[in-house]
């Protein structure tokens, strides 16, 4: 048997998750990608920031024309709001509404619990191989290619 390179169980891993994540948010009508983005969006603003569309891209690692056309999306959907920035009209600020937070609040809790059960074999989320995990993945992250 040929035993899997990192990048093979990187990609199974991503991909497990993705899965996952979509199976789970299914019902509520969301996408993995618009999750994460709704998802940073409520913690960027639980934080007190308004970010705009490249920061929220930047945030999430998601591309900018990505990030452009879930935002639009979204927005018609009505559960974020697209805002010309006051300074630079050339940016678009984000704004979840109401009943965007309404709609991620629960799905956050769906996913934590997701991920408590992916992270079990490591001790769960605040376990000791969860934390070195979680630094070996920055530190992986923060590598340029």
């Amino acid at each position: 048997m040929v035993e899997a390179t990192p990048g093979h169980l990187v990609w199974r891993l991503s991909m497990k998750w993705r899965v996952a994540v979509d199976r789970a948010l299914a019902p509520r009508g969301l996408t993995h990608a618009q999750y994460v983005m709704l998802a940073s969006l409520y913690g960027l603003e639980r934080d007190g920031r308004v970010p705009s569309q490249r920061e929220l891209a930047d945030h999430t690692g998601l591309e900018a024309l990505y990030v452009s056309k879930l935002a639009r999306s979204l927005d018609a959907d009505g559960l974020m709001q697209r805002t010309r920035d006051a300074v630079d009209t050339r940016t678009m600020r984000l704004e979840l509404t109401a009943r965007g937070r309404e709609t991620i609040e629960p799905a956050i809790a769906e996913v934590a619990a997701l991920l408590d059960k992916l992270l079990a074999p490591l001790g769960g989320r605040r376990g000791a191989r969860t934390k070195s995990f979680v630094r070996d993945l920055t530190e992986l992250l923060d590598t340029p290619l």
